[in-house]
């Protein structure tokens, strides 16, 4: 907590002033160029997360330590002290900034203005008082016209930023929904990637996307005689975010297609392993369905209602069993594995105790022992169980994409190993241990869940949208921002830009709590129809605007400030030579 503390001040204090600290430096007639800067102030934030994003987590697996596997204060300390540098940097830098000297508390000037006009409407309400062109012109009692007008500004851009958060409420679920979303698919580029790691496209698009859109889209569209003004940038890029859920939700629908079916409430799941070498029909009582079983193989998970399962018997030649299945628990998953002898059936009933896909796009394997005496079963040297004839071990968690594993197995008399095939992402195997040929185990594969088809690389349209809406949405908002806010006031409309960044995270909440949607990309269409809408209401509250030169403004002031003094001068001197 106190951590969280101390980011949320030094970012309280950082990114609402940096941004106006970094426009202040260039003239009233450097508008060009300082739009440019905004775009490198944008790209060098997503340059430092792409960086961050590859560097940390190698940081955090240095082991510093035989028996520490992660290193966080690796991962937390360097970029402590390259903050540490990156301030000496700054300060060293300080003789050649310009730096606009602070006014006092303008937030609390402008909140008495406020509060005075807003009182002293409601107290003159009668119709003896004339209509006042504005409302906060009822502050003109008390608080001079300077400060008024400095007021109306910011209110004005502030009214623009109510529709904002929306867009915020979808770009920042990339590090949620999406990364949820990526768990489900197949991460394989040749490395393996993991599902938090896609997240690096954007900063990537980024880098590369905002010096294009700089210096060959806008160019573009000016020499085309396209007026594209700052806010019409911004409805372009809330557009564009709205467009890019449609694209996930797209992708999502083709995710569900792959997805396996577990049981709902009320019904179970069973399937049926013939680990032997002859074929056996296995009859679920009370005459509910029957079914053929091939060595070696096993059949998919069937669905039943719970209530209805009473027992299965195994017939295979004269040979014959009945296994009960009462006391089977709703929502659940089993394996009914068996093995046919000359003189008898085996069998096991097995619990499987996975009923979703393996999160973050691991995989889960276990074993079956397919032995007639009991084995110790290792994979990469880690212990995994001993297990009797026809037992199985817990699962075991392995890592997306890796391509080998080591499995050894050993008995009293014996000792064998093989190299796994490759997971992929997502999955979940049996592994039956058949027996053991010249020290080469012999092993059997049983898919418990599919390992996802769908590649992560479907989602880089989406990421692609997402990014093309933030250059033109986020860029623009922190250059509008900073153009259309009172020179003393920079940093308070920077800090309501920010301010709707936060808000956007709430309605997130909001939004994904009230919807009680099942699927997920019905919920993905919901926020994007969401964010059209209010795309079509900012693009109408953006027609009323009308843009401002502040610095225009505030020289029409100092002209009057000069022209009263000299009256005033004028006036003391005729009263002089009149004494």
């Amino acid at each position: 907590m106190i951590g969280l503390i101390l980011i949320a001040l030094g970012t309280g204090g950082i990114k609402p002033c940096v941004s106006a600290f970094g426009g202040d430096q260039f003239e009233d007639d450097q508008e060009e160029q300082r739009s440019t800067f905004f775009s490198l102030f944008y790209l060098s934030i997503n340059a430092g997360s792409l960086i961050s994003t590859i560097v940390t987590p190698n940081l955090r697996g240095k082991a510093m330590h035989l028996f520490i596997t992660r290193c966080y204060p690796l991962a937390f300390g360097i970029p402590a002290i390259l903050m540490a540098v990156a301030l000496l940097v700054f300060v060293a830098g300080s003789r050649m900034y310009k730096k606009v000297k602070p006014q006092g508390n303008v937030m609390l000037q402008v909140c008495k203005c406020i509060g005075f006009a807003i009182k002293n409407r409601f107290r003159h309400r009668s119709k003896e008082f004339p209509k006042r062109e504005h409302w906060l012109d009822w502050a003109n009692e008390k608080y001079d016209k300077r400060l008024i007008a400095q007021t109306k500004m910011v209110l004005k851009v502030l009214f623009l930023y109510i529709p904002l958060p929306m867009f915020w409420a979808l770009f920042d679920q990339q590090g949620s929904r999406w990364t949820l979303q990526a768990t489900a698919m197949n991460g394989d580029f040749g490395i393996p990637v993991q599902p938090d790691q896609m997240q690096i496209v954007n900063p990537i698009l980024i880098v590369i996307m905002v010096p294009i859109v700089d210096s060959v889209i806008y160019p573009l569209i000016k020499k085309c005689k396209i007026n594209f003004t700052p806010l019409r940038k911004i409805t372009v890029g809330m557009f564009l975010a709205s467009l890019a859920f449609v694209a996930a939700a797209l992708l999502q629908v083709q995710i569900d297609k792959t997805t396996p079916v577990f049981p709902a409430a009320g019904q179970t799941q069973i399937r049926l392993m013939n680990l032997g070498s002859v074929s056996a029909t296995v009859q679920f009582q009370p005459q509910l369905q029957s079914v053929d079983v091939a060595p070696k193989e096993a059949t998919d998970y069937m669905i039943f209602k719970t209530s209805q399962l009473q027992s299965l018997d195994v017939a295979s030649g004269s040979l014959q069993t009945t296994q009960s299945l009462e006391g089977l628990l709703e929502r659940k998953r089993y394996t009914f594995a068996f093995q046919v002898f000359g003189t008898g059936i085996d069998s096991d009933l097995l619990f499987d105790n996975v009923t979703s896909k393996p999160e973050e796009g691991k995989n889960l394997i276990r074993f079956i022992n397919n032995y007639v005496s009991d084995i110790n079963v290792t994979l990469d040297d880690k212990a995994v169980a001993v297990l009797p004839p026809l037992d199985a071990s817990n699962y075991t968690t392995v890592p997306g994409g890796k391509a080998l594993h080591i499995i050894k197995a050993t008995t009293s008399s014996t000792y064998c190993t093989v190299s796994s095939k490759k997971f992929g992402f997502g999955s979940a195997y049996t592994i039956s241990i058949n027996d053991c040929n010249q020290g080469i185990l012999n092993i059997s594969y049983y898919e418990d869940i599919p390992p996802s088809s769908v590649h992560m690389a479907w989602q880089i349209p989406q990421y692609f949208l997402l990014t093309c809406g933030e250059v033109v949405f986020s860029v623009t908002g922190l250059e509008f921002s900073y153009s259309q806010a009172p020179p003393n006031m920079k940093s308070v409309l920077q800090a309501g830009w920010l301010l709707s960044v936060a808000v956007g995270n709430i309605i997130v909440l909001i939004v994904a709590g009230a919807s009680k949607l099942s699927k997920q990309w019905a919920e993905y269409v919901l926020f994007a129809a969401l964010l059209f809408v209010v795309c079509i209401i900012f693009a109408i509250m953006a027609t009323f605007y009308t843009y401002v030169d502040p610095n225009e403004i505030e020289a029409q002031f100092n002209e009057q400030e000069k022209e009263d003094k000299k009256d005033d001068d004028d006036h003391g001197k005729e009263i002089d030579s009149k004494m």
